[in-house]
């Protein structure tokens, strides 16, 4: 005999709940927002080229690759951040950012270092008003990696005593003497930024390359074309490391300067320290340093020697008398490189006619 002390009813599967469309846009948005964040950090970024001082390597209205994965991506040091943004929400002046949380950032495995040559894309020393990661980006190109020495003779640089080769497409500033005056069009037709060009001296100053100065000088109703380089000895105060009365030099001749490298240990004299005194304060960590009376002190201590914690770079724009770089500023510290410009995809040109706003030519460029 079969006996049944309790029986289990089948029990009905409940239907799966249709998600609102509201909930469907939402839940698809957040995978986006999170997707293109982690493509952005590590693998590329677009990037635009506002300012003139790549030219005419680079253009302004050019619009960039940028591979993180060449050097490798930063883990974030400011993490409370809004994602897809830089310093400030979109079409505001508000921050998009908190410094409440300041982690200790590394820089994951890439496949490639930064070679003499690289265009890359680094965090603006100088700006301390923004966490290093969220400074301001720079594009330029690097002329010397750590420790190298780099000196900038009669505008010609030198790397480790020799001569480096040029870019193809590096400019100066000239100054264009003309029997008349000289349209827009003149300087439209030859590829120069008309906001570049300034009245001067009774003539016009405009950057070229010397090639282009060289095609203008030969017109007809040109008197003549000046190379606007400064002389040796004529000390400029806003070089690096800003101190005219010992350094004399100015941006057409340089140094020759250390570049600082990881592990190598430099005494520390009256006429080194202005080289190292911001690495020193600002770019290594060092909670408890300070310069008093031209002496280095950490942690009470007075220092005469001093070891690098991270690599340093020297980067300097193809433009080279229009362009704010490390002759003015100094190193780049390793932590602060954000990646290697790889192509341009899009390029624009904002004094360009309706059918000559996009430079055709230019699209899908590699950068070299």
């Amino acid at each position: 005999m079969k006996v049944k002390f309790w029986e289990t009813k089948p029990t009905k599967k409940e239907p799966k709940k249709k998600k609102s469309v509201a909930r469907e846009w939402g839940d698809a948005i957040l995978f986006a927002v999170v997707a293109a964040s982690l493509i952005r950090w590590a693998t590329f970024e677009a990037y635009t080229i506002p300012t003139p001082s790549m030219e005419k390597s680079l253009l302004v209205g050019d619009f960039l690759f940028v591979s993180k994965l060449h050097y490798g991506p930063r883990t974030p040091k400011t993490p409370l951040q809004v994602p897809l943004t830089h310093q400030t929400i979109w079409g505001t002046t508000i921050p998009s950012y908190s410094e409440l949380i300041q982690l200790k950032s590394y820089r994951l495995p890439g496949f490639s270092e930064v070679k003499r040559n690289d265009v890359v894309v680094f965090n603006y020393p100088p700006e301390e008003e923004h966490p290093a990661d969220l400074r301001t980006n720079y594009i330029k190109r690097c002329i010397a990696v750590a420790g190298d020495s780099i000196e900038v003779r009669n505008m010609q640089v030198y790397v480790n005593g020799q001569a480096v080769e040029n870019p193809a497409q590096m400019q100066y500033k000239y100054l264009i003497m003309a029997k008349n005056h000289l349209s827009q069009k003149f300087f439209q037709d030859r590829n120069i930024n008309l906001n570049d060009v300034q009245m001067a001296q009774g003539g016009y100053l405009v950057d070229a390359t010397p090639e282009l100065a060289k095609e203008i000088e030969s017109l007809d109703f040109v008197n003549k074309v000046i190379l606007m380089s400064a002389e040796p000895g004529d000390a400029e105060p806003q070089v690096f490391p800003h101190v005219p009365s010992k350094y004399k030099w100015n941006h057409d001749n340089f140094g020759p300067v250390y570049v600082p490298k990881e592990g190598v240990t430099v005494a520390i004299t009256p006429e080194s320290l202005p080289f190292y005194e911001k690495v020193i304060l600002s770019y290594e960590d060092n909670q408890n340093a300070e310069i008093r009376d031209g002496k280095l002190f950490i942690d009470g201590q007075e220092k005469t020697e001093y070891t690098f914690k991270q690599n340093y770079y020297f980067m300097m724009g193809d433009n080279r008398h229009n362009s704010l770089d490390s002759r003015f500023w100094g190193y780049v510290p390793a932590d602060h490189i954000v990646g290697k410009a790889v192509l341009i995809w899009m390029s624009t040109n904002v004094e360009g006619s309706f059918f000559s706003k996009i430079r055709w030519n230019r699209l899908f460029n590699t950068i070299e």
